[in-house]
């Protein structure tokens, strides 16, 4: 059966049409204004595609998809241990836009903007500013990695790299290609989950056509947020071939049981994604609400291996600035 495609700009039309007034998005579900705090804003304002909105269950104030989105209180309190690096990136920053932490693999950030502010963003103070990609940058990118001949795998990221137009990723994705000792182009997105019109025709035929293997990593919270039109843009990468995983965050008051990390990990295999990562929390200043101790975090996923075969558990982890790869959690066995 052949994909069905999405016109080519009916992202970018999305994308121009997000809701980013709290109480335009508490009147469309029919919830009081006051729920919202809207002095939590500050610089990183409610911003949500209307079609994930869609999506959140009218007249309900805990909606697990509304509770990632919504400006909250609680984000004014400052917690200790909660900063606005909680990963440590700017001291792995030697080129604007790139990161290097990992021995083999560099990330870029190919865009600072998202389609979605996530409150528990780990990067919602990052100075994107700083890391814009400009023709210049892009070629320090590009020697940086061409002279780093142990690195096998570029990732792009962001914001959210997906916001990119087609014909730059095409662009940035050739370039990258021609770099011998590269392996793989890995893109870490929001996109293909709250505004799947964004895979298109030109995306998934660039990706093909690169001789790196290509990998797609989803941000997928809850199951709720996997509707039909989203089954339909993962339908049309796995097309082409190419690689498809998950990861998630495990947060307090949206997914934080054993039955709603069930139904997320059974909702994307069927849809035909593989669970990788369920990390725990990054200590960002603003999300400390969300945060769930790492024992609960072990137990609940101990008892998630003993109803879901090895392949549908993701992996428990946790990003600890300085370590050389993510820190696994070792789930506990159910009591």
């Amino acid at each position: 059966m052949h994909p069905t495609w999405p016109s080519a700009d009916a992202w970018q039309q999305a994308l121009r049409t997000l809701i980013t007034d709290p109480a335009e998005l508490l009147e469309l579900l029919g919830l009081p204004s006051t729920l919202a705090d809207a002095g939590a804003d500050g610089e990183f304002r409610l911003q949500v595609p209307r079609s994930f909105a869609a999506r959140m269950e009218p007249g309900n104030r805990q909606d697990p998809l509304l509770l990632q989105v919504l400006p909250q209180q609680q984000e004014r309190v400052s917690v200790a241990g909660f900063g606005a690096d909680p990963l440590a990136e700017r001291v792995s920053n030697p080129r604007q836009g790139l990161i290097h932490k990992y021995r083999d693999r560099v990330l870029l950030i190919a865009s600072g903007g998202c389609a979605i502010n996530c409150r528990y963003c780990f990067r919602r103070h990052f100075p994107y500013q700083q890391n814009q990609l400009g023709p210049e940058q892009w070629q320090q990118v590009l020697d940086y990695i061409q002279t780093h001949t142990e690195l096998r795998e570029a990732i792009l990221s962001g914001g959210d790299p997906l916001v990119t137009p087609d014909s730059r990723l095409s662009r940035m994705i050739e370039q990258l290609a021609t770099i011998d000792h590269l392996q793989r182009i890995r893109i870490h997105s929001r996109l293909p989950i709250v505004i799947p019109e964004r895979v298109t025709h030109a995306l998934v035929t660039a990706l093909a056509a690169t001789r790196l293997q290509p990998v797609i990593v989803l941000h997928c919270n809850h199951a709720n947020e996997v509707n039909d039109e989203v089954r339909a843009a993962i339908a049309r990468l796995r097309s082409a071939g190419i690689t498809v995983l998950n990861q998630a965050v495990l947060l307090r008051g949206i997914n934080d049981s054993v039955a709603a990390q069930q139904q997320l990990s059974e909702t994307l295999f069927s849809s035909g994604v593989l669970p990788y990562y369920l990390f725990v929390l990054d200590p960002v200043a603003g999300a400390a609400h969300f945060d769930v101790p790492d024992a609960e975090a072990q137990q609940l996923v101990g008892e998630l291996q003993a109803r879901l075969p090895g392949y549908l558990v993701p992996r428990l982890a946790r990003e600890i600035p300085g370590q050389p790869s993510k820190t696994l959690l070792m789930p506990r066995r159910p009591r």
